[in-house]
């Protein structure tokens, strides 16, 4: 996975660095106003946007669930001298600490977690703010992961890849649950060699626009608004996700 993180052939696992820049250039000039900040990042991965923020003067404190991803990043910010904070964890029991202006949850990962998880760490994140303090949130639209899930059935094979370093063949299958609004991807790998299969599945919770502005303005959030992209225009990713800042009040 750390591998599919740092490929600068797609924006699967983490985005390619290019639109990276851009994005952290849009949260330092236009969310903070080219001011320094207290900055939490949830889901920070192996530390690709906390870097960049830190090197424009801002203070940093990454949560991922990844080893990995957390000793690349802390690894990485040894290696340029850098004050970052990186902490290994689970979203739904880490402490976040208090005093942020900043906290964002980016690239999808709000839809992976149960409603009550989602409302739990939003809570959770409002008061890890400090007033006036900004969330800066990044989900899946409705329709992205509705489409997920009426994907049907598919299959590929590859010599090595996210489920195998080995020859493998992967079939996959997406349902959608109208009832619940979840989307669920399952994967069955099927190893070249031995012929042993190890089955995966991830599932994505949908919400409509209102239903993110409900959720967080029942956390406590308020001076809710949406934006088609990290970088405050539409991009190639603005059908799939979109941007929310939300504002705990002084």
């Amino acid at each position: 996975m750390l591998g599919e993180h740092l490929s600068q052939e797609h924006d699967a696992a983490s985005r390619r660095f290019a639109l990276i820049d851009r994005h952290v250039a849009w949260i330092h000039e236009q969310l903070l106003g080219g001011r320094s900040a207290r900055i939490l990042d949830l889901g920070c991965g192996p530390g690709l946007y906390a870097s960049r923020l830190a090197r424009l003067g801002h203070r940093c404190t990454g949560i991922d669930f990844s080893p990995a991803s957390v000793a690349h990043a802390r690894e990485q910010a040894a290696g340029n001298g850098q004050q970052i904070e990186y902490l290994e964890g689970d979203l739904r029991r880490t402490d976040f600490g208090r005093g942020y202006g900043l906290v964002m949850f980016i690239f999808g990962e709000f839809n992976v977690f149960r409603p009550a998880e989602s409302r739990d760490i939003l809570q959770r994140a409002f008061a890890s703010l400090e007033p006036g303090g900004l969330l800066l949130l990044e989900p899946h639209t409705f329709e992205a992961v509705r489409r997920n899930g009426n994907g049907g059935t598919s299959w590929y094979s590859s010599p090595s890849g996210l489920f195998s370093e080995r020859p493998h063949l992967c079939l996959n299958e997406f349902l959608w649950d109208e009832a619940t609004r979840t989307a669920t991807e399952r994967y069955y790998v099927l190893d070249g060699a031995s012929g042993q299969v190890t089955p995966y599945a991830a599932s994505m919770q949908a919400y409509t626009d209102e239903e993110y502005r409900g959720l967080l303005e029942e956390t406590g959030f308020r001076e809710v608004a949406f934006h088609p992209s990290l970088q405050g225009i539409p991009d190639e990713q603005s059908e799939i996700l979109q941007a929310i800042t939300a504002c705990r009040m002084p």
